[in-house]
């Protein structure tokens, strides 16, 4: 982002781009122009246009966290971070959305919402060419062409493409379960979970058969009643073929091969 100051004798222009900086800001923003990155880390060999990101970076490295929340004395490595936290303590968000005024802590955050009113996609997968409103769906997006899993259990060695399954699985482990139902406190591993427990006490059925308008408290069993309709069988039996609406259906018949009863 350029930031522009009024033309006078401190002023210089850009001879690339016409904007408008004090010489100190001007040096800076032509690097964005050359590439320039003068400042690299001495542990990683990272490099970086400012010396305080380069310093900022290095945090990462040293676990140096000089910035502390006053409320809760949380820390931070940089102070825009802590400035946002903050927020979560005085409920304060500063940002707001010129469409349907939704209110936001941080300036990133609004602007991502934005795009779901324009519509905006700027991140493009580079093999298949989908688009994406956040980098992070483009990059986890990605790994489903390279098999990448970069993210793996430290009990049992599985590995995950994303962050979130990672962390997820790891339950099955610890036996977390931090969703709680607020009716009758039954935990969950999953907050999604938790949310379609809840409708066994509101009675809510959000999910609707566009056909004959039945009701069903979650997306699967809306799904699976479908079929009956379409007549679909997504499920083969791997032995003999035999098709099926169910999964679990197929994997009883699968039972039938292997000399189980059921």
């Amino acid at each position: 982002m350029s930031y522009k100051c009024d033309a006078g004798k401190n002023s210089h222009s850009c001879e690339i781009c016409g904007s408008v900086f004090t010489k100190h800001n001007m040096t800076i923003h032509m690097r964005t122009h050359t590439g320039e990155k003068p400042y690299s880390c001495g542990v990683c060999g990272h490099s970086f246009t400012q010396k305080g990101h380069m310093l900022q970076h290095i945090r990462k490295h040293t676990g140096e966290k000089p910035y502390s929340c006053e409320v809760c004395g949380s820390s931070f490595t940089i102070k825009q971070n802590m400035l946002q936290h903050m927020r979560t303590h005085t409920g304060e968000k500063p940002y707001s959305c010129n469409v349907c005024g939704s209110l936001f802590t941080i300036k990133q955050n609004m602007l991502q919402h934005m795009r779901t009113h324009t519509g905006e996609k700027p991140y493009s997968c580079e093999i298949c060419g989908s688009g994406f409103r956040h980098r992070h769906h483009m990059l986890n997006h990605m790994r489903t062409h390279t098999g990448e899993k970069p993210y793996s259990c430290e009990i049992c060695s599985s590995s995950f493409a994303q962050k979130y399954d990672m962390l997820l699985h790891m339950r099955m482990h610890t036996g977390e379960k931090p969703y709680s139902c607020e009716v009758c406190g039954c935990s969950f591993a999953r907050k999604q979970s938790m949310v379609r427990h809840m409708r066994t006490h509101t009675g809510e059925k959000p999910y609707s058969c566009e056909i004959c308008e039945s009701s069903f408290t979650c997306n699967e069993n809306m799904l699976r009643h479908m079929r009956t309709h379409t007549g679909e069988k997504p499920f083969s039996c791997r032995v003999c073929g035999s098709a099926f609406t169910q999964k679990q259906s197929m994997l009883k018949h699968l039972q039938a091969h292997n000399g189980v009863k059921p």
